[in-house]
C-alpha cells in the first residue's frame, strides 16, 4: 500500500509539473515495477502489456467512433443545430442560452469530444449571443458546461475507455447513457431558466428567426439525426455492435460530409485522417501508461488493500461508491476524463466485484463525476478552452457562469445515485 501511495504521489508531482498524464503514468509504473521486480522484468512487461493492449480488437472502436466526429466536426454542422435548436426555443426568454444546450448536446453527441464542442460552440453561439448584449457570464459559461454534455450522451469515448477498463459490454454502456444524458440535458435547460429569472438583464430578448434560415437548419441536421438514430438503434436493437456500429458512424459521417461540399479532396480527407490519427494516439498513450502504471499497483497489492479495508470498514455498495466518487471529483480537479477512467477504476475493480456493484450503472456515475471536473476549478478544461477562445472573456466570467451547472451536474450525480434505474433501465430491457 505504501509503495502504491509513494507512486502516486509522484504521479501527480508529475502532472503538476506539466508532464501529460500518459507520459506519466508510464513512466511512474516502469520505475516502480522496476523497482520491486528488476529492470529487466519491467522492460519485459511494459512490451507485453503495450503490444497486448494495441492488438484488443475492442480498442478499434476509439479510432472509429472518433473518426465519426472529425467527419462531423469538418462537415460544418454547428450551425445548423443551433439554428435548429433555437427555431424550437428562440421563443422563451434567455432562448439563445437555451439554444446553446441543446446545440452542444447535438454536437457533442456525434462529435464526441468535449474540447472540440467547447471551442466550435464559442465560435458559433458567442457572437449571436453578444450580438442580443447577453451577459458574459451566462454566455461563456453555458457554452462551457454544454460542452460537458459529450461525454455522457453516445456515442462516448470515456464510456468506451470505461467498458474496455471494466470488461463491460459497451454496446450496454452506450444505452445505459441515454437517459442520464437526457436528464443531464433537461437540468441544464432549467439551470438557464433559474439564471435568467434570477437576473432577466444577462438574457435580453432576441428576434425569432426568419422562415429560410429555419428550414435551412432542420435540413441541414436531419442527416445527423438519422445517423446517429441509426448507430445506437442498431446497438439497441442487438442488429449489430458497438465495434459495428463504429464503422458504419465513420462511413456515415464521411457521406454526409462530401453530400454538406466538404471532404471532397484528397487534401481534406487528409487533414482529417491526420487530425483523427493524432486524437487517437493521444488517447492510446493514456491508455497504455495507464495499463503499465496499473501493473505496478498491481504488484504492490493495493487493490487487494483497499479490498481488506472495505470489508473491515463494513462499506455497503453504496458507500463504497460514494467514497469512489469522493477521490474522483478530487482527481478531477487536476486529471482529464480518460485519466481518471484508467487510474481510478483498476484500483478498485476488485472491492466493487465483490460487494456486487452494478458496474454498468458504476459507470454512468463516474463519467458524471468527471463531467464535473471538466468545470471545476482550478484547471477545468472546458473553461479554459472557451477561454482560449475568447480571450477577452474575463476568466472569473466564465466560472462564475458555470457555477450553476456545477450545482445541475451535481443534483443529476445524485438524482442517478439515488435512482439507479435511470441508467439500467434501457440496459436491462436490451439485455
Amino acid at each position: 500500500m505504501i509503495t502504491a501511495l509513494l507512486g502516486f504521489a509522484v504521479l501527480l508531482a508529475l502532472c503538476f509539473y506539466g508532464f501529460r498524464v500518459g507520459f506519466a503514468t508510464l513512466l511512474v509504473g516502469f520505475v516502480g515495477f522496476a523497482l520491486e521486480r528488476g529492470w529487466s522484468a519491467s522492460l519485459t512487461m511494459v512490451a507485453q502489456q503495450v503490444t497486448e493492449d494495441a492488438q484488443n480488437y475492442n480498442l478499434s472502436v476509439i479510432p472509429l467512433f472518433v473518426l465519426m466526429g472529425v467527419f462531423i466536426y469538418r462537415s460544418d454542422i454547428s450551425r445548423d443545430l443551433y439554428d435548429a435548436a433555437y427555431a424550437a426555443l428562440g421563443k422563451f426568454r434567455g432562448g439563445l442560452a437555451l439554444a446553446t444546450v441543446l446545440a452542444c448536446g447535438g454536437f457533442s453527441a456525434v462529435c464526441g469530444s468535449t474540447l472540440a464542442t467547447a471551442a466550435t460552440m464559442s465560435k458559433v453561439a458567442m457572437p449571436q449571443m453578444k450580438a442580443y448584449n447577453y451577459s458574459d457570464r451566462l454566455a461563456a459559461g453555458t457554452i462551457a458546461a454544454g460542452g460537458t454534455l459529450g461525454i455522457m450522451i453516445p456515442p462516448s469515448v470515456p464510456l468506451v475507455i470505461y467498458g474496455i477498463v471494466a470488461e463491460q459490454d459497451i454496446g450496454l454502456l452506450f444505452i445505459a447513457g441515454i437517459l442520464p444524458g437526457m436528464l443531464l440535458v433537461l437540468l441544464f435547460l432549467l439551470a438557464v431558466v433559474v439564471m435568467v429569472r434570477i437576473d432577466p438583464a444577462s438574457a435580453p430578448a432576441a428576434a425569432d428567426l426568419d422562415q429560410e434560415r429555419k428550414r435551412n437548419a432542420i435540413r441541414g441536421t436531419l442527416p445527423v439525426l438519422i445517423l446517429f438514430t441509426v448507430v445506437l438503434g442498431g446497438i439497441y436493437g442487438g442488429v449489430f455492435t458497438a465495434t459495428e456500429a463504429s464503422g458504419i458512424g465513420a462511413f456515415g459521417a464521411a457521406v454526409i460530409a462530401v453530400i454538406r461540399g466538404h471532404l471532397r479532396s484528397i487534401g481534406a480527407l487528409r487533414v482529417c485522417l491526420v487530425e483523427a490519427a493524432t486524437t487517437t494516439a493521444k488517447i492510446f498513450i493514456v491508455l497504455f501508461g495507464a495499463v503499465v502504471f496499473t501493473q505496478f499497483i498491481n504488484m504492490s497489492g493495493m487493490p487487494y488493500d483497499l479490498l481488506d479495508f472495505v470489508d473491515d470498514a463494513q462499506f455497503s455498495p453504496t458507500e463504497l461508491v460514494a467514497f469512489i466518487c469522493l477521490i474522483a471529483l478530487l482527481m478531477g480537479m487536476v486529471f482529464e476524463t480518460i485519466g481518471i477512467v484508467v487510474l481510478l477504476v483498476p484500483v478498485f475493480l476488485p472491492a466493487l466485484y465483490a460487494t456486487g456493484v452494478d458496474m454498468i450503472w458504476f459507470g454512468i456515475i463516474v463519467v458524471l463525476v468527471t463531467e464535473i471536473g471538466l468545470i471545476t476549478p482550478p484547471i477545468g478544461m472546458n473553461v479554459f478552452v472557451v477561454k482560449s477562445v475568447l480571450p477577452r472573456v474575463k476568466l472569473t466570467d466564465i466560472f462564475r457562469g458555470v457555477t450553476t451547472y456545477i450545482v445541475a451536474l451535481g443534483i443529476g450525480l445524485i438524482t442517478v445515485f439515488a435512482v439507479p434505474q435511470i441508467a439500467t433501465f434501457l440496459p436491462s430491457i436490451a439485455r
